[in-house]
């Protein structure tokens, strides 16, 4: 049996879960526009233990969204994680963060998931799935045009989730797209992945893990 620690902190969603063996025990999200995670998470993390009636030193392991996504978004989720590990001697599961994305999909009949995150402009961070929940072109940071994701729309039905989806619908008008513009990375759909990587002792090295965080980050200063 294993008690897994998820959380999620790559977007405006705030998501903390506790899961026994890849099943939902306690869940605990808010979905914010002002990115309080540094409010929140630790506030959500204790809430979800009591009452879910363990302890942190119950977990097993703990399992933290590794992006893309909001640079201040992920440092807090993984700064918060491997500050528990090393506090609890526990081991440190990566997900990635599209990966549990998509597999929110609850759209029938598709051949294709992709599930794109704003990354500001026209630009998203997005990658491709089939229905099976398996990989089948690599995360990348990409401008969105009219040509976009063409050639899978060409082979078959393509569902698009995720709060880049918006940027998305504005501009791809073939009819083999369809679009979810409001779904968020949840620690939900992160138990069932943890809870593999677990199994599959697929571990990370506390000391040196970092984000993923695909493009650097860029200060922005206000015009004077």
């Amino acid at each position: 049996m294993a008690v897994i620690l998820n959380l999620e902190t790559a977007t405006t969603n705030c998501s903390v879960s506790i899961a026994r063996d890849g099943a939902i025990v306690s869940i605990k999200e808010r979905n914010t526009p002002n990115y309080s995670h540094s409010e929140q998470l630790h506030v959500f993390i204790q809430e979800v233990v009591e009452e879910a009636s363990m302890t942190l030193m119950d977990v097993d392991a703990v399992a933290v969204s590794k992006g893309p996504g909001s640079y201040t978004g992920l440092r807090i989720g993984v700064s918060s994680a491997k500050g528990l590990c090393f506090a609890l001697g526990k081991p440190l599961i990566s997900i990635a963060t599209l990966q549990s994305l998509a597999s929110q999909n609850d759209a029938k009949a598709v051949d294709y998931i992709i599930p794109v995150l704003d990354a500001r402009r026209m630009e998203v961070y997005a990658a491709v799935f089939d229905v099976d929940g398996k990989e089948i072109r690599a995360t990348k940071a990409e401008v969105i045009t009219a040509d976009s994701f063409a050639e899978f729309a060409e082979k078959g039905r393509v569902h698009l989730i995720g709060n880049g989806a918006t940027k998305c619908q504005e501009v791809l008008d073939n009819p083999n797209f369809s679009f979810d513009t409001q779904a968020v990375p949840s620690a939900k759909e992160m138990a069932r992945l943890s809870f593999e990587k677990f199994q599959g002792q697929e571990f990370e090295d506390v000391a040196y893990f970092e984000p993923f965080y695909l493009k650097d980050f860029i200060l922005q200063t206000k015009k004077g």
